[in-house]
């Protein structure tokens, strides 16, 4: 009797395959580094803004506190609070609104007059040799004649109306804008002009794409000056023969011994002058994007 032998079978094993290690996804570097330059940006840009900030609240604290503790007299400076307070009035009966109207209405136009006439005259005498010798020694004469000191000189011709105002701002603002501007044209890069000539370009070509755009900052330092200087000359000449304008304000408030409604107007000149500035520079920076600046300021 033969005894049958069980067939052992052995399974096939499957060899498993290794588990692939975890994969950092990709985007989570430049997640993280676009994060922190975003961070540094904003951190920046509040440091940018917190510290004139800063400068303007211990220049407004120092006004508040000084008259309160007796640093100064009360009468004649009084706190900042009751500064404000006297603008809030001012501006809610009517009278602020009317007086800053008026006083930029003479302001614009005159500073606009003088805009349009002095970058182009500038612009031909830097650019055009006769034309510089011919109005050299007029204008030195002129530039070197204080605006304030010819303003008995416009009253007399033009009147104590509203024409010899805006005539003076014009005269004050032109100079500046004048000479910034001869001054850019001129000092523009020679070797970016012969490059330009090199390659062809036209007169008015030249002009348009290398000269203007490089005397661009030159122009606008002016025009910055121009615009304060504008603001200056429109109080001094609104202090003489003037119904309305913050000149007047401030003249008449200081006569009637209103002092904080004084005080109220100073102010009120300031926040324009500040405008026209923030303003112009948005303005200059949009115009000259093409300048690299190794600094924020």
């Amino acid at each position: 009797m033969s005894s049958a032998v069980p067939l052992l079978v052995r399974p096939i094993e499957v060899a498993a395959e290794p588990a692939a290690p975890p994969q950092t996804p990709i985007a989570v570097p430049a997640v993280r580094s676009a994060l922190t330059r975003a961070a540094g940006t904003a951190g920046s840009t509040v440091l940018r803004i917190a510290k004139p900030l800063l400068a303007f609240a211990l220049l407004l604290g120092a006004w508040e506190l000084a008259p309160r503790f007796g640093l100064v007299d009360e009468v004649f400076l009084p706190p900042f609070s009751t500064v404000v307070q006297a603008f809030v009035e001012l501006a809610g009966n009517g009278q602020l609104a009317e007086h800053t109207s008026a006083s930029l209405t003479r302001s614009v136009t005159g500073f606009s007059f003088a805009l349009v006439i002095a970058v182009p005259v500038g612009i031909a005498i830097a650019w055009y040799k006769p034309i510089s010798d011919f109005l050299n020694p007029v204008l030195e004469l002129f530039r070197n004649t204080a605006a304030l000191a010819l303003l008995p000189v416009f009253v007399l011709i033009l009147g104590i109306g509203e024409t010899s105002k805006i005539a003076l701002i014009g005269y004050a603002t032109f100079f500046p804008i004048l000479l910034n501007t001869i001054t850019g044209v001129r000092t523009v890069d020679p070797l970016l002009v012969k490059s330009a000539v090199s390659l062809g370009f036209s007169p008015l070509r030249l002009f348009q794409k290398v000269i203007l755009p490089a005397a661009i900052p030159s122009i606008f330092t002016g025009i910055r000056m121009a615009a304060a200087g504008s603001i200056l000359v429109l109080i001094a000449a609104e202090m003489i023969g003037a119904r309305a304008g913050l000149g007047y304000l401030i003249t008449a408030a200081q006569q009637n011994f209103q002092i904080p409604q004084m005080y109220a107007g100073i102010v009120a000149i300031s926040l324009i002058g500040l405008g026209f500035n923030f303003a112009l520079v948005a303005l200059e920076r949009r115009l000259s994007r093409w300048r690299t600046s190794p600094t924020n300021a």
